[in-house]
């Protein structure tokens, strides 16, 4: 959205600015991403009825979301952003009724994330370090998978984070929530190998608190790492749908294939709620459905 026509938009809207300036900044202590996604969530509602905000009912937002032709997930979003909004205004007793109320979420169809298959994972690992680089993006593949760590955390983590003689690195997750997890003698050596002779070179003279080091002797970004794996996918012939979290979605899908406790991976992955950690059950019992089928007297006729 271009700015000078959201400041239009502000000039006729003064709550709207307050709301995101204010409510979503205080209140919910959102990220300017989120406040920007919100805003143009608002700004575009208001563009088609080029109309006061204020004095939208009910069938008017319907109808909005109705003609915007658009994913179930980005209708829902759009609910959320404009009920809150709505919400808001009238807590502030600027409106007495959100005409948000009542309308239904559309229904969302559960993707299950891909993952990766042990065969598919070892090809990825299977890497020849012939540079720094190499190095360091064999270490942080091998970390991805021996650990399940989120790639932002990752590319997060410093020197102090490292406890590679007890055999544990600790991160921080969302809400700076911190967790230790276990690593296992491969991913170590990889480490290892890239601490010891990849990390000095990609530094040079400069000096950083960050374990893995870009191009610019700064951290590496999310965005450059996920580049970088997506190529490497390609070059090594796998087909699937890349995900940053591919990596990590492999991890607890075969931990659970193996028999760990759901609560451990939960822990693991740092998730608050257990129902996001099981939908990795799903996929465990999709694997277990595939391998019964080849059960004998699977496809066998009754004896009646």
């Amino acid at each position: 959205m271009k700015n000078d026509e959201l400041k239009e938009m502000f000039k006729q809207t003064p709550e709207l600015e307050k709301y995101m300036s204010e409510y979503l900044n205080t209140e919910y202590n959102t990220s300017i991403n989120t406040r920007n996604s919100y805003g143009t969530d608002i700004y575009l509602l208001a563009k088609y009825y080029k109309k006061d905000l204020k004095k939208l009912s009910k069938e008017n937002i319907q109808e909005y979301l109705r003609k915007c032709n658009k994913s179930s997930k980005t209708k829902a979003r759009y609910i959320t952003s404009i009920h809150h909004f709505y919400a808001y205004l009238t807590e502030k007793r600027i409106i007495s009724i959100n005409p948000c109320d009542g309308i239904k979420m559309p229904k969302l169809d559960k993707k299950l994330p891909d993952y990766l298959t042990i065969e598919e994972v070892n090809k990825l690992l299977d890497i020849r370090t012939s540079s720094p680089y190499d190095l360091r993006n064999k270490a942080m593949l091998e970390v991805l998978y021996a650990t399940g760590m989120r790639i932002s955390e990752l590319c997060n983590l410093t020197m102090s984070n490292l406890f590679l003689e007890d055999k544990m690195i600790k991160v921080f997750g969302k809400g700076s929530k911190e967790r230790l997890i276990p690593i296992y003698d491969i991913a170590i050596k990889a480490l290892d190998d890239y601490l010891k002779y990849g990390r000095g070179e990609l530094l040079k003279t400069h000096t950083s608190e960050y374990v893995f080091i870009s191009s610019r002797h700064t951290k590496i970004t999310r965005q450059a790492f996920f580049k970088y794996l997506k190529q490497l996918c390609k070059e090594k012939g796998i087909t699937k749908n890349i995900s940053p979290h591919i990596l990590r979605h492999s991890f607890a899908t075969h931990l659970l294939n193996n028999g760990a406790d759901l609560r451990i991976v939960q822990e693991l992955l740092g998730h608050s709620d257990i129902s996001t950690t099981q939908i990795y059950t799903h996929l465990s019992n999709e694997k277990l459905e595939q391998e019964y089928a080849h059960h004998p007297f699977m496809h066998k006729k009754s004896h009646h």
